[in-house]
């Protein structure tokens, strides 16, 4: 790859400061999604003007490395040639009818046939709206109030799991709720540690136990860094959770179709009785997805009482690029392909932090760095993480055309079409990094 960097090795950037400076007087914080600022990072933010593979350019014309793959959605990296014929097509076709379309069902047919705890599926736009609806279709179902998370995982950004949560309100707020969520609103909201078996004992021994209508999780967390569960852990969830009469409900949204063709639920051997999908569904377009038991979706209208809906769900070039993206994870050797790539980046890296004070997590092609700790079971683990040495790292690697994920909370992602020599080159830069902490 070439860099178009100053002499000073810092890369020249006049028209992003422009744009983002103009943006700022008429955009809130001149971004549409606070973990853009770049707030924590001492840099003005990256201004994106097209992608390719497993690189973005700037406005600038500087090239970057993409390890956040737009927060993991592009497991086929930028414009995929099959992916963008495909919304291409349907586009000369229409772009939005606000009507059924077959390729509804193509893909509903393709998530159902993968997923096996998926027996029908409903889509809606982003995942933030999956968890919403999950949690209200859980408490129709089941008639009780309470919704048990935990803390430091993150889903999405309503009101009543703001709480305790993970992604960029952690930066945010120390508590890691938003101002503008009442007490009424969060107060069926409960948290517990997550693989803390004690306290999770304890809660479904408690009289709450009997008022929770679902437990929601990140099986394996993308928003608090990458921390897999416990051995046992969602075992003992799914048990728990039948023996009360709660829904079990997967926030899958970063992990499904990353971690394997069936997600964290399949790596894991457990049946949800709810998941929430997105990203790599929409294959870079705005599409999620709430699916499960079939009794259970059927509460929703048309059929039962509980209210969802949507304009723009089950938009048809969004469907188009996700159903190509299923179809394209289904070729032989994808998922071995991607995993062989996230080892030959986090192998060496693992190696060099073993006597630094850090440490890699890496479950599949999600990976990151924690700096501060040497090993991260929960939220409650990061109380020593180190975001000044990560926002150094940032800045060593952006210098050096090298993105990821722009947060020391957040993943790094792995795409099939990260080349070799370019993980190679970012492994030789982050080596480069730790030897001189």
């Amino acid at each position: 790859m070439q860099l178009q960097q100053t002499e000073h090795g810092s890369l020249s950037r006049p028209r992003s400061r422009q744009i983002y400076a103009d943006s700022c007087a008429v955009i809130p914080g001149g971004v549409n999604s606070p973990a853009r600022s770049f707030a924590k990072l001492g840099l003005t933010p990256m201004i994106v003007a097209s992608g390719m593979g497993d690189l973005i350019l700037d406005v600038d014309g500087n090239e970057y490395i993409d390890f956040c793959c737009s927060w993991g959605s592009l497991i086929f990296g930028h414009a995929h040639p099959q992916i963008v014929q495909a919304a291409v097509q349907q586009m000369q076709f229409g772009s939005s009818f606000g009507i059924a379309t077959e390729v509804e069902l193509q893909i509903a047919r393709q998530v159902v046939q993968l997923i096996p705890s998926i027996e029908k599926i409903r889509f809606v736009n982003s995942g933030t709206e999956a968890t919403m609806t999950a949690m209200r279709l859980a408490r129709g179902y089941t008639g009780r109030p309470k919704i048990l998370k935990f803390t430091g995982h993150y889903h999405g950004h309503s009101d009543s799991l703001l709480i305790q949560a993970g992604s960029g309100v952690a930066s945010l707020n120390p508590l890691a709720t938003s101002k503008g969520v009442t007490p009424n609103t969060i107060a069926d909201t409960l948290c517990c540690p997550f693989n803390d078996f004690a306290a999770l004992r304890a809660f479904f021994s408690s009289p709450e136990a009997k008022l929770l209508a679902a437990v929601i999780l990140e099986p394996v967390t993308g928003n608090m860094g990458v921390v897999p569960p416990e051995p046992l852990f969602l075992q003992m969830l799914q048990q728990e959770t039948k023996r009360v009469g709660a829904l079990l409900i997967f926030d899958e949204v970063i992990t499904g179709f990353r971690l394997g063709i069936t997600g964290a639920q399949g790596l894991y051997g457990i049946t949800p009785d709810l998941t929430c999908l997105g990203k790599i569904i929409g294959g870079g377009f705005p599409v999620a997805a709430i699916g499960g038991r079939r009794d259970i979706l059927d509460c929703l209208a048309p059929l039962g009482h509980v209210y969802q809906a949507g304009t723009l769900s089950g938009n048809p070039v969004a469907m188009q690029a996700g159903l190509k993206t299923l179809e394209l994870l289904q070729q032989p050797g994808v998922y071995e392909e991607i995993e062989r790539k996230a080892k030959r980046l986090a192998d060496p890296i693992e190696a060099a932090l073993r006597d630094k004070n850090g440490c890699i997590q890496r479950v599949g092609s999600m990976l990151n760095l924690f700096f501060g700790v040497k090993s991260v079971r929960k939220r409650e683990d990061l109380a020593q993480l180190d975001e000044a040495m990560f926002a150094k790292l940032f800045n060593y690697l952006f210098d050096r055309g090298i993105y990821i994920s722009p947060s020391a909370y957040e993943s790094w992602f792995i795409s099939h079409v990260h080349l070799d020599s370019h993980i190679d080159y970012a492994v030789d830069s982050i080596l480069s990094f730790i030897r001189g902490m």
